[in-house]
């Protein structure tokens, strides 16, 4: 009887150990893992019923089956029905209409998403995932026109264009480029109307420019900025490095800037001030001049800039600047983005037109460098002074003195290094410098929008 009891209970405890082991698994293994698919929709609240809806769905056990259904009040559609088990455990699936169908009478569907993954969990049933969204139908394309753009744009230069654009679920308005380059419209003069300035880097040997509206459903138009293109020459200057300047200047910066601690070779020396911390120094200018307010712009009359008193011209302003040394070519090359002038030793240097200072203090081999913000996405710049009386964040006016000239940073003689920049591109000084070119090509421009919106 003893005997009869041992081996019911030796059985007892192999089946409790055997049934903790399952458990135990059951628990850790990743066979049997617990969670749900992750899925991501590309649109939510709106649909052209043209655009495919991406679906992206994760699992770490793999997906065994997706499907998707859309429906209204009067039809049920099984747009996706994909059971085949996969291993992945990312996986993108394209929700389109159904075939045949280019739209719906209803104003919404109703998207219901259901993803069901490997996993043995739930009596071998997997985990599903299952969502239900509300889609409202649009299939109208933004309103888009121009009214009014600059004559033509000069390489290294600057344009206006201003549009008129609409839609009920706008969600994006931009001025894309054959360069990359967005620019950022501001609303103008009366709701519906957009403004900005445009800017062709000399860098560059082209220019074109499209207006891209797009609404929530995911519908765009697209109008191209009517602007003639008209070449500029911009001068190539061979440059001989001296050892004068390498053991001067060079030597001088070399000490100053992180970018060359440990680097004794003087050519590398200056390679590294003339290339990367230039980089560097204009990457911090372009991230504060490409800043775009979103208010509405009434008007932009500036007056011609004229930064320095007397000042001369001593460098120009797109100059292409390829240095050589005892023979070996092409050292190092870089381009000039300002224009340099020079009058008495530190010279009155004053702003031209209001503003709001946005940056003003030492920027490497820009030297002390005070930056003003003039609204509409224009800014000017002022290197190498000697002295900053504006500080950041001071409103300054027409004709206050914000600096003198000097020698800091990467300047061998005292002058001032004035530069514009549209949107975060450095542009033509000599153009804003000039009131008959402000006038045909900008303030004209607007003018003559003004009148057209006032007629409508």
């Amino acid at each position: 009887m003893r005997r009869r009891n041992s081996s019911s209970g030796m059985i007892g405890w192999a089946f409790g150990l055997a049934a903790v082991g399952i458990i135990g698994f059951m628990a850790f293994s990743p066979m049997f893992e617990r969670n749900e698919p992750v899925a991501s929709i590309s649109h939510q609240g709106y649909w052209n019923f043209q655009e495919p809806i991406r679906v992206n769905v994760e699992d770490e056990s793999g997906l065994k089956s997706f499907k998707a259904t859309i429906s209204t009040d009067h039809d049920d559609w099984v747009v996706v029905d994909d059971s085949t088990v996969s291993k992945e455990k990312k996986k993108v699936f394209e929700v389109l209409p159904p075939k045949g169908r280019s739209g719906v009478e209803a104003q919404s569907v109703t998207l219901k998403i259901e993803a069901t993954d490997n996993s043995l969990w739930g009596l071998f049933m997997g985990n599903t995932f299952s969502q239900e969204l509300t889609l409202v139908i649009d299939q109208r394309r933004p309103v888009l026109s121009v009214i009014g753009s600059s004559y033509k744009i000069q390489k290294g230069g600057s344009a206006i264009v201003i549009f008129k654009a609409s839609d009920p679920h706008m969600e994006s308005l931009k001025i894309k480029t054959n360069f990359g380059k967005t620019f950022v419209a501001q609303p103008f003069y009366k709701p519906g109307y957009y403004a900005s300035l445009l800017a062709w880097p000399v860098q560059e040997q082209g220019f074109s420019a499209t207006i891209v509206a797009r609404d929530k459903a995911g519908n765009e138009t697209s109008s191209a900025v009517p602007v003639r293109l008209k070449d500029h020459a911009y001068r190539v200057s061979n440059i001989e490095l001296s050892d004068a300047f390498l053991d001067g200047k060079i030597a001088e910066l070399a000490n100053t800037y992180p970018q060359t601690a440990g680097v004794d070779d003087r050519l590398e020396q200056f390679r590294i001030i003339n290339e990367k911390v230039r980089a560097d120094n204009e990457k911090i200018i372009h991230q504060i001049t490409s800043k775009v307010s979103n208010a509405m712009v009434n008007d932009f009359k500036p007056a011609p800039f004229y930064p320095l008193v007397n000042g001369q011209k001593v460098a120009d302003f797109g100059d292409h600047r390829v240095y050589s040394y005892k023979g070996q070519e092409n050292v190092s090359q870089a381009y000039h983005m300002g224009l340099d002038l020079a009058s008495v030793q530190m010279g009155s240097v004053k702003s031209s037109n209001a503003g709001e200072v946005v940056f003003a203090k030492s920027n490497g081999i820009y030297g002390n460098l005070p930056i003003i913000d003039h609204g509409f996405g224009f800014y000017t710049l002022y290197g190498h002074c000697s002295e900053v009386s504006a500080q950041e964040k001071d409103r300054v006016v027409s004709q206050q003195e914000i600096a003198k000239t000097g020698v800091s940073g990467y300047a061998m003689g005292d002058h001032l290094h004035f530069g514009i920049l549209v949107q975060g591109i450095e542009v033509r000084p000599e153009e804003w410098m000039d009131s008959k070119w402000i006038s045909d090509n900008i303030t004209n421009v607007i003018d003559s929008a003004k009148m057209f919106i006032n007629q409508q």
